[in-house]
């Protein structure tokens, strides 16, 4: 089970996510590394509320903090603002963590 920082420092280094990844972290992998859309395409398709949290947060990267609201709101938690936003990827990426 790979922690925190051995993710990080993946998403820092390699060119391509680890083969065991969930689809969670594989989306959050990408948008370390600046990939907003092969992110995005993988979070669309997240039905549960931790890919709708994931989703928020793409949109709130690209400054459309309303359709973040909406996605924060679908997954149960509040939305952020922009000075959250890199407090938010590590939060979510140690949940995800922990499966």
């Amino acid at each position: 089970m790979m922690n925190f920082d051995a993710f990080l420092e993946s998403a820092q280094g390699d060119e391509a996510p680890p083969a065991d990844l969930s689809p969670e972290l594989e989306s959050l992998w990408h948008l370390k590394k600046g990939n907003w859309e092969a992110s995005h395409d993988i979070a669309q398709d997240l039905p549960s509320k931790m890919g709708s949290r994931i989703h928020g947060l793409l949109h709130a990267i690209e400054g459309d903090f309303g359709n973040a609201a909406y996605w924060y709101n679908r997954a149960g938690e509040t939305p952020i603002t922009k000075a959250q936003i890199d407090s938010e990827w590590e939060v979510v990426v140690k949940l995800a963590l922990q499966g």
